[in-house]
């Protein structure tokens, strides 16, 4: 929670809303009216223009879908297909086909400083940050258990500085863990600047072309690969580009200083109309990024799941000594897990899941979706859930299974996967 959430006039607003709500339906994406507008982007009066509906966030206003035509810029709950639910396929579409822009300024930035910083947190990381200048690491930070407490990306400034960027919701939780685990002796000062910067994502086949026009930079494979971080021009301004992504797309990730951020959008905008740029939410993002089985923290993995159960083995970084968690990891590994995180695509079109849903393997209950969202690329919904068994959960055994999520009642077949349903060697990543 954020301090503010602990006033009076707030807890009064908010606490009498809750508890009018206690006994009512609990509707998918359903927003809370009390309290808001509290935390808004440099950018909301832009996208607000531009027919942003806003959901909120740990008290940030956060565009979730643009309304377009004639459908009504409010949240309609439903059980079946929302209001929203054709504005937003556009914006997914547009992403996987065009390019599309998403305000992603409420991201938490963190930055760790000081002649101890790398020491720091190579101890705090499961990956290994040593990769060199402009370059950025995505890793998990774990408990002696092995657990998640953090998915992060890490950023690599100067060789005493490095920029950690975390969700939202993550934000004052990921600052607390990090000053928790300096200790004395540790020359690291960690700094929360997420409000000094606008996060700009822009994403699609078509977002090299459109960057292009605005920036002397070379945005080509070859000069700047997938992974690089760096600072290039952009309109007048100079921000940090960041080549990766939560789509599953080519785009860049922008960092730019918050009182640039009106300036930046709109000349990519302006430049953009002539690349069919679109705007796009959060739903969007959401449908986006469970296509390719990307992993959401606090939904999908969290201190109760290792990077080995949530298939994330792939950015620990075995032979690196000393952090946190590594023994239980090391020991998990030669035992063996026995739930696995896997993606499910319900075979039925019209099936909606969300969270929680009970997953049966072979007519027994083996677990639960952790998230899901309808893929619009896919044409279904799309899930993550835990399969756990009381024997080692492999590959093999996994696959041999028949898989049937049961949504209010009905089962629903369902096709699991290990690799992610949508461009599952990430070539488009790359391209």
């Amino acid at each position: 929670a954020m301090p503010y959430q602990g006033t009076r006039r707030y807890l009064e607003d908010r606490v009498t809303e809750t508890l009018d709500l206690s006994y009512g339906i609990h509707w998918p994406f359903e927003q809370r009216q009390s309290a808001r507008g509290i935390r808004r982007t440099p950018l909301h009066d832009r996208v607000a223009s531009a027919g942003a509906v806003f959901g909120e966030a740990v008290g940030w206003e956060r565009a979730n879908w643009y309304a377009t035509g004639d459908v009504e810029p409010r949240y309609r709950y439903s059980f079946k297909h929302p209001n929203w639910f054709t504005c937003s396929a556009a914006e997914h579409c547009a992403v996987r086909r065009g390019v599309g822009v998403l305000d992603l300024s409420s991201f938490g930035k963190l930055l760790v400083q000081g002649r101890d910083a790398e020491r720091f947190l190579q101890r705090i990381c499961a990956n290994d940050l040593n990769a060199g200048p402009d370059r950025i690491v995505y890793t998990q930070w774990l408990n002696e258990r092995g657990g998640i407490e953090a998915d992060v990306t890490v950023t690599r400034l100067a060789s005493d500085q490095f920029l950690v960027l975390t969700a939202a919701l993550s934000t004052v939780r990921d600052t607390d863990w990090l000053r928790k685990h300096s200790g004395p002796g540790d020359f690291v000062t960690v700094t929360d600047v997420s409000n000094g910067w606008a996060m700009l994502a822009v994403m699609g086949p078509r977002s090299r072309d459109l960057l292009a026009e605005m920036t002397d930079a070379d945005l080509s494979n070859d000069a700047f690969p997938f992974g690089t971080s760096r600072e290039i021009d952009l309109g007048y301004a100079i921000v940090r580009a960041t080549r990766i992504t939560y789509v599953g797309e080519l785009g860049w990730e922008l960092l730019i200083p918050a009182e640039m951020a009106v300036h930046v959008y709109d000349q990519l905008v302006s430049v953009g109309a002539a690349h069919g740029l679109v705007h796009a939410g959060y739903h969007a993002l959401d449908s986006l990024r469970m296509e390719k089985a990307y992993r959401s923290w606090g939904h999908d993995i969290g201190p109760d799941d290792t990077p080995l159960e949530a298939g994330l083995g792939f950015a620990i970084a075995w032979s690196k000594p000393g952090f946190i968690g590594r023994e239980a990891l090391v020991a998990q590994r030669e035992q063996g897990v026995r739930r696995r995180l896997v993606q499910l695509v319900l075979d039925d079109p019209q099936a909606l899941a969300h969270h929680d849903e009970p997953v049966l393997r072979d007519g027994v209950i083996a677990g639960k979706v952790t998230s899901g969202a309808y893929g619009h690329t896919v044409g279904a919904t799309v899930c993550l859930a835990y399969i756990e068994a009381d024997r080692t959960v492999t590959a093999e055994w996994l696959k041999a299974g028949h898989y049937q999520v049961d949504i209010a009642g009905s089962l629903i077949t369902a096709t699991l996967s290990l690799t992610p349903t949508y461009d599952p060697r990430s070539e488009r990543v790359r391209g």
